[in-house]
């Protein structure tokens, strides 16, 4: 499983894109098939054949350890290059359960370590001429 979320970390956010809609499918190739083959980026039909070889490995792993395990290792291994505020919010914006959100923002951000803004509230300063 490290390996496959260590390509899947260095895919980014279409990698992650990718654990979830494997995962939405039932592993079905097929369902996903039709949308990458539109989408198969600058290879064309060629980039998703590819990519389905991907969906297979992909849907394999989330079989054997859950969609939730990957997730969290994925976003454990991206911490260690990309800004955890980035990632806090492309976590935000995914289209996942709100339980499954809060588990990976835990993750990267445990509770105990949560930033706080200070009251921004005016202050008076008085200054005195000596």
């Amino acid at each position: 499983m490290d390996e496959i979320v260590k390509k899947l970390a260095g895919l980014g956010l279409p990698g992650i894109i990718l654990v979830i809609l494997t995962a939405a499918s039932g592993g079905s190739s097929a369902a996903v098939a039709a949308a990458l083959t539109a989408v198969g980026g600058p290879f064309g039909i060629v980039g998703g054949i590819a990519l389905l070889g991907l969906i297979t490995v992909v849907g394999d792993a989330i079989a054997g350890s859950g969609i939730e395990a990957i997730l969290k290792a994925v976003y454990a291994e991206r911490s260690k290059t990309e800004s955890v505020r980035f990632l806090l919010k492309e976590i935000k914006d995914l289209p996942i359960t709100e339980e499954l959100k809060l588990k990976l923002k835990n993750q990267l951000s445990p509770p105990g370590t949560t930033y706080t803004v200070p009251n921004e509230e005016p202050r008076t300063v008085e200054i005195v001429d000596e």
